[in-house]
């Protein structure tokens, strides 16, 4: 068990690192980064939930993703406030914007099939 939630947070943390870097580099779209964010999702759920079967960890990382995402229409002075510090804007996000919905739910598809085929590959190498 314990190796299993190191391997998904090495990924976690790998995740982090090529987000941050899609924002830095000028030539890479803007939605690589919100896809990265929702893989990030995925496998920060992976970690605590290591042996929850792919399609709850599936579902979790959507309900999450799209709840961060509809929680940027709500403008709250003390919400405005927390988006202006370096971890609003990482975690919380800027402004709504149906094009991180379509980029996160493409992120976290990409993860579970990842996952799955990962899963399976490895399955097979250790029969």
């Amino acid at each position: 068990m314990k190796k299993t939630r190191i391997y998904y947070t090495l990924i976690f943390f790998s995740i982090i690192f090529l987000g941050i870097l899609s924002r830095k580099i000028s030539f890479i779209p803007l939605w690589i980064g919100d896809f990265l964010y929702a893989v990030m999702i995925y496998f920060l759920i992976r970690i605590f939930l290591p042996f929850k079967k792919a399609s709850i960890i599936f579902l979790l990382s959507l309900i999450t993703c799209y709840s961060i995402e509809f929680l940027q229409l709500y403008q709250g002075e003390w919400m405005v406030e927390l988006r202006k510090t370096l971890f609003g804007r990482y975690v919380l996000g800027q402004g709504f914007l149906w094009s991180d919905i379509i980029a996160y739910t493409f992120g976290i598809i990409t993860a579970f099939i990842v996952e799955r085929f990962t899963l399976r590959f490895l399955n097979q190498k250790s029969e």
